[in-house]
Parts: C-alpha cells; sequence; structure tokens
C-alpha cells in the first residue's frame, strides 16, 4: 500500500484507537513498582504516542503531499529508467501514463482535457526526471490538429511531489475553468517538483561535479516537450511558474535564461538558494556561482533581458516581505515587474490558492502560440 493510500491512513488511526483502548484496560495491571510493569507501561505509552504521531503525520501528508511514496520519504531516489528514443516517440520523452483531469466532461479528452505522466531525459544535463502534462481539451478538437499553444512550467516547493500541483493545488482543474470562462488562453502546463535528482534539493543550480539543474530546465525541458506536443521554440511561448523553492526556480531561469522564458512567477518565493544538509555544497568554492544564485545581487550586477517577473507575498504570514519590495525595487528596464502582495496569507496551499487564478491570468497575456 502507498504511503498516501487512504487505506494506510486508516489502518493507522484504527491501530492508535485499539491501542489506547489496550493500555486503558491493561493499565490497572501494570499498576505494581517492580521493573516489569513499569517497563510494560512506558512501553505501552511509547507505542501509543508513536501510532499517534504516525496517524497525524500521514493525515497531514495526505493534506500536503510532501512525499509521494515511502521510498520518497525515506530518501531512497525512484528512478525512472533509462529513456529508449526510438520507442518514445520522440527523443526525452516516454509516456507513462494518462489520467483524467477533474473537470466536467474528464472522459473525453475534448471536453475535459487529459493529464499524462512522462518521463523526460535531458539531452545535456542527462537528467531523468517524471513530470506531469497538461493538454488542454482544444488540443484534441477538430480544427485544432496544427495548432500550437503556449506552455508553462510548474514547480512544487520542497519537499514536495508533482502531485500536490493536480491535488492540491489544482492547477490543471484551475486553468480548465479560467480558459472555458474566456480568462485565458488555453495552455499546456508541465508540472514537477523542483528536485529531479532526489533526495538532493538542487534548487535550479547547475552544481559543479554534480547535477546540471538550471540546464535541465533552462534548456533541456523545453526542447523534449517542443519536440513532443506542440509547443513553440521561442521565449513568447514559455513561462514558469512555481511556489516556495518552485518559485525561486521559477524566478531564476526567467532572470537568466530570457531567451527561453518569457515569464516568471514566484508564489512566496525566496531569492537565494538554502545551502544546508538537503542541499549540500552548491557550489563548491566557485564564487561567481554562489553570487549569481542570489537574485537580487544577479539584478544588481547582471545584464536584465525583456523579461516579465510576477512576484507574490503578504503583509501578514510571510516572511519574504521585505525581500519581494527589495526584488520588485531593482527589476529595470526592459525587464517588468508584477506583484501581487495579500493583506495576510502564510507559506501554504491556502494562500496559493488565492494568487494562482491571477497568476495564470497574467501569464496567459504574456505568452503567444508558436
Amino acid at each position: 500500500m502507498g504511503l498516501t493510500s487512504t487505506t494506510v491512513l486508516a489502518l493507522a488511526v484504527l491501530c492508535t484507537v485499539l491501542l489506547t483502548i489496550l493500555v486503558v484496560w491493561l493499565w490497572p495491571r501494570l499498576a505494581a513498582q517492580s521493573w516489569r510493569p513499569i517497563l510494560g507501561r512506558v512501553g505501552l505509552l511509547c507505542a501509543v504516542q508513536l501510532l499517534l504521531f504516525s496517524s497525524v503525520g500521514l493525515a497531514a501528508n495526505n493534506t500536503f503531499l510532501f512525499y509521494g511514496s515511502w521510498a520518497d520519504l525515506f530518501g531512497q531516489q525512484e528512478g525512472v529508467g533509462v529513456l529508449d528514443a526510438k520507442s518514445a516517440g520522440s527523443p526525452g520523452v516516454k509516456l507513462i501514463g494518462k489520467q483524467k483531469v477533474d473537470v466536467p466532461g474528464a472522459g473525453k479528452p475534448s471536453i475535459g482535457g487529459e493529464v499524462q505522466k512522462i518521463a523526460v531525459q535531458g539531452e545535456r544535463s542527462r537528467i531523468v526526471s517524471p513530470a506531469y502534462v497538461y493538454l488542454p481539451p482544444e488540443y484534441f478538437q477538430k480544427g485544432y490538429e496544427k495548432k500550437s499553444f503556449p506552455a508553462m512550467v510548474v514547480l512544487t516547493g520542497f519537499p514536495g511531489t508533482a502531485e500536490n500541483l493536480l491535488k492540491g493545488l489544482k492547477y490543471p482543474k484551475t486553468a480548465w475553468t479560467l480558459a472555458k470562462q474566456k480568462k485565458t488562453q488555453p495552455m499546456i502546463l508541465v508540472m514537477m517538483r523542483p528536485t529531479v535528482a532526489p533526495p538532493r534539493n538542487t534548487q535550479c543550480i547547475d552544481i559543479p561535479g554534480g547535477p546540471q539543474t538550471e540546464t535541465f530546465f533552462a534548456k533541456d525541458l523545453p526542447q523534449a516537450i517542443s519536440g513532443t506536443y506542440r509547443v513553440g521554440t521561442k521565449a513568447r511561448n514559455w513561462a514558469f511558474i512555481g511556489d516556495s523553492t518552485g518559485g525561486y526556480c521559477a524566478l531564476k531561469i526567467a532572470l537568466e535564461h530570457p531567451e527561453a522564458y518569457a515569464a516568471g512567477v514566484g508564489l512566496s518565493a525566496d531569492y537565494k538558494p538554502d545551502v544546508d544538509m538537503d542541499s549540500g555544497d552548491l557550489f563548491h568554492g566557485n564564487r561567481h556561482e554562489q553570487n549569481r544564485s542570489d537574485l537580487l545581487w544577479s539584478l544588481d550586477h547582471l545584464p536584465q533581458g525583456n523579461s516579465s517577473f510576477l512576484v507574490t507575498t503578504s503583509q501578514q504570514g510571510e516572511s519574504n516581505l521585505k525581500e519581494t519590495q527589495k526584488f520588485i525595487a531593482k527589476v529595470k528596464k526592459p525587464a517588468h515587474v508584477s506583484s501581487i502582495t495579500l493583506d495576510s496569507g502564510g507559506h501554504n496551499f491556502n494562500t496559493w490558492l488565492r494568487e494562482i487564478p491571477p497568476s495564470l491570468e497574467w501569464l496567459s497575456k504574456r505568452l503567444t502560440a508558436a
């Protein structure tokens, strides 16, 4: 049974309740002061606490999807295999499965669209990572067979799984609804987590002697997707959006690669990478790359391209308010910046669910089909 299975959660809760009843029933028998009854009481209390914390942890994980599997939880990389270009249909992409979108008419792709799970192998970075691709209904409709669509890369934070973007943050459903309401154009979403070399938090940086994550997102991913789906290869065909660590990646890639992405949206974004036990040594003494990874430094010291940025924060509940204000102040022409500042909102799904619809509308106005 999978980590996010409701059966696993139900069993954990049931075991907690049964063991609690057992403790109440056995407690009088363990009231003696000799070492065996004392050891029994301690053991039962520890067992109840362990099951209780497991139930709470499973419930929280099912809600926020921090980890998608047991292997993910214990830091064991789940390889997706080496891709066979001949069987994949195009170099770098392999179709793994398909699923419906949680919208009316989900049974027919021409009405509800479709989500495809794929594996992407970077030609330059050699990174292999799973992704979910949302294809809008128009992609399957008669008369659109030769039409291209704009695309955006969507990243969750760290730790987190790509399933967050489908279930928790509801990106496909939101994109479908906004297009249905004529508030956005139909767009393709490429949904991933920033941790493309799990369990390491590489934060979209090309690590010397390690994963070339920036290269993967800036070059390999657009090339692989454009070679498989009807998406253009120009910057105006591509955008990047993410939350937290994913928001840092979105701003970093759009800032440093205006030739690849026309726009970047950072929801509650970080503005420089966290170097800790999850990331390991990201720079290996390369001072220029360390400075360049600081987005505020980059805005001051590197040329700014014709990119558009949208950053979000809140007056209360977010720790990035001052850094966001600094980012806004440092963006200069030909780049452009917009912002959303909520009165209150924490670093969580509820806040991002309020910010995603206007962000997608903002992005739609800045993208064109090929």
